[in-house]
């Protein structure tokens, strides 16, 4: 698979499966390109090994009536001495927005998005150090729209901006051994991104995001991942750009506000070369516009999974995942790390 990935400029097709609960099961397929970006002299040298750039096409629909289609990639260029990411396209969104609060149970309010949306981020590394700068630009213009509109008495009319634009700065360091599957290494980010009127965007708000995912290998066959993420939106944010706890086995969206924090471990045991055993575990805490941190609940996590080395070259392995929670269950077909 790697010869044919890497050096027949095959392509990976991979099957979209989706079970997750705010959506419904459904389906689609991607097609998803590998490249080795080319490498000077001094870089061989000095033993690197480039990440490779990956980039592809894909679309999906499942039983609620949500679809989506979208093409992007990464690109890695002069060494990975820079970094381009970049994601665009169409879909049409059926989800649930709770509401949230200390003395009436939540509300299930069904809404619909539908529109365009566009990523785009370049990273600058810093000498030959495991730093990166970053710049981004975040579009979306998307008309939502209540299933009922009774429940219009729940929001305030910017909730419901249709264009956002936002330009965001960012550091990083990354000291993985690889980036689609790592066994050993560091990611951190940390990441605001403002959007205004002066930028596009209907709406003036800002939005910011800390994570770190640790991978320690140990005993020969294991790696312990770990995980913390902090995310928080501050101004008038559109109800549908509140941050939301984001762990396998919790239905997006289900828990959304001002605050989300998550803590998740994730031990993976290869059986073999080939072969490896998943048990993962987390937590996390929505808060900030009617409940405090302390009264906010912690809604916890678990799950079990297996791997499989598909192509040994790139260090990709694929699998599933099944997890659960308090309110939802579900399986996740995983190509590369769960972790985004």
């Amino acid at each position: 698979m790697s010869q044919w990935l890497l050096k027949h400029k095959g392509a990976l097709l991979v099957p979209i499966i989706i079970t997750e609960p705010a959506v419904g099961t459904g389906g689609g397929l991607a097609a998803v390109f590998f490249h080795r970006p080319a490498q000077s002299e001094e870089s061989k040298e000095r033993g690197e090994r480039l990440p490779p750039d990956i980039y592809g096409i894909g679309a999906f629909k499942t039983e609620n009536g949500t679809w989506g289609t979208g093409l992007g990639g990464s690109f890695h260029f002069d060494d990975d001495s820079w970094r381009y990411a970049g994601l665009a396209g169409k879909a049409s969104v059926n989800l649930d927005f709770y509401t949230q609060g200390t003395l009436l149970e939540p509300r299930k309010i069904g809404y619909n998005l539908d529109g365009i949306f566009s990523y785009q981020q370049v990273s600058r590394r810093f000498g030959r150090s495991d730093w990166f700068a970053s710049a981004r630009w975040i579009y979306m213009d998307l008309d939502s729209r209540l299933n009922l509109q009774s429940d219009n008495q729940y929001f305030k009319p910017k909730d419901f901006a249709q264009r956002a634009s936002g330009l965001g700065l960012g550091l990083s360091y990354d000291s993985r051994d690889n980036t689609l599957t790592p066994s050993k290494g560091v990611l951190w980010r940390l990441e605001g991104t403002a959007y205004a009127p002066a930028f596009g965007s209907d709406n003036t708000f800002q939005t910011y995001r800390t994570h770190i995912y640790d991978y320690i290998p140990f005993a020969s066959s294991c790696v312990l991942g770990l995980r913390a993420d902090l995310r928080s939106a501050r101004g008038d944010v559109p109800f549908y750009q509140l941050p939301s706890i984001d762990l396998r086995g919790i239905s997006y969206g289900r828990y959304q506000d001002q605050n989300v924090g998550m803590l998740e471990a994730e031990l993976r045991w290869n059986l073999n070369p080939r072969w490896a055993l998943l048990g993962f575990g987390g937590a996390g805490k929505a808060w900030g516009r009617s409940i405090n941190f302390g009264d906010a609940s912690t809604r916890t996590t678990e799950g079990v999974g297996f791997r499989y080395l598909m192509a040994r070259a790139l260090g990709l392995y694929v699998g599933l995942d099944f997890a659960r929670s308090q309110d939802d269950h579900a399986f996740y077909i995983q190509v590369g790390s769960a972790w985004r």
